[in-house]
């Protein structure tokens, strides 16, 4: 079996994109993408070239068939990827924008990712890795999925291996805010690394400075707390040092879906390659910043070379 440096799991989708801006109901043309949180962080470090393992399932469709080529091109290993036979693949509609966010709606409910289960959980794959990456989103789907998320979080932090973990909150998923804040830090309190966004940090802590949103988390035995601000960078902070990392200005913000997936892409990634956590926190602004370029979930994630260059030539001319 393949040694892989980060598995996640999770659910994907198609994604239609409306060719032409305006609104979601007016669009009459649109591009058939992918989309789902765990695939553009896998699809991210694959193309920085880490391993990186992707579990789910699938429906026995033309969606499912679509998302599976995608990846097998990506070099994501797709091995423990499941195909359900009485369950559909989701699929969602996006809009396209010229500035701020795209109207987005979701047809992913009963789902074949949202039927994974603990059965479906394979023990020797999952520690064939040696970080795990868990979003928020397997925890809101469905009941299953919920058990799966939390017996794969149980079972890697029981063998040593280190997780991460993205809220990724989608509150229209949850019976109620305080379930839903209830079994995100659960999760949270777990992980190593928390990679929350200011507003996330803010309802899941009930703390509004970055430094007091990372401290709720340390108290808790969290390594190290990140927390995404924007175009303003990042704030890091662990029991020992806290820094501000400035972000990466850009002149035009295309789409701003798929952007903290690429920051936690570079986060992931610097940590495994032991950069020091300003580095790595680096590495996860300048992903961010170039996917807010282009108009696909993770079209804007670079290889290795690119990204060493963008941050590179970006640095050479912010000193200049």
């Amino acid at each position: 079996m393949k040694q892989l440096d980060v598995i996640t799991f999770g659910e994907a989708m198609a994604m239609f994109m409306a060719d032409q801006p305006g609104a979601l109901h007016d669009a009459r043309q649109f591009t058939m993408e992918l989309a789902g949180a765990e695939t553009n962080v896998a699809i991210g470090l694959a193309r920085l070239g880490l391993e990186a393992g992707w579990v789910s399932k699938i429906g026995n469709d033309a969606f499912g068939r679509f998302i599976m080529e995608r990846l097998k091109n990506e070099k994501v290993d797709i091995e423990r990827v499941l195909t359900d036979k009485q369950h559909p693949t989701g699929f969602q509609l996006k809009s396209k924008v010229t500035e701020g966010d795209p109207e987005v709606q979701y047809f992913r409910k009963g789902s074949a990712a949202s039927h994974l289960q603990v059965s479906d959980f394979n023990e020797e794959y999952f520690l064939s890795a040696r970080h795990m990456h868990l979003t928020g989103i397997p925890l809101a789907i469905s009941e299953q999925a919920r058990t799966f998320a939390k017996h794969a979080l149980a079972f890697m932090k029981e063998h040593g291996r280190t997780v991460s973990f993205d809220p990724n909150l989608r509150p229209s998923l949850w019976s109620s805010r305080e379930e839903m804040v209830k079994e995100m830090n659960a999760a949270a309190f777990q992980a190593d690394y928390v990679l929350p966004g200011i507003e996330e940090g803010e309802i899941l802590t009930g703390f509004k400075h970055p430094r007091d949103i990372a401290s709720f988390y340390l108290d808790k035995g969290v390594e190290l707390v990140v927390i995404k601000l924007g175009e303003e960078g990042a704030f890091y902070k662990t029991a020992a040092m806290e820094e501000t990392v400035p972000g990466f200005k850009v002149q035009e913000v295309v789409d701003t879906v798929g952007a903290g997936d690429g920051f936690a892409v570079g986060v992931i990634s610097g940590l495994l390659e032991r950069q020091s956590i300003r580095e790595a926190v680096l590495r996860g602004n300048a992903i961010g910043s170039l996917a807010v370029q282009s108009p696909g979930d993770n079209d804007g994630y670079p290889t290795q070379l690119q990204l060493d260059n963008y941050i590179k030539n970006y640095l050479q001319g912010v000193k200049c």
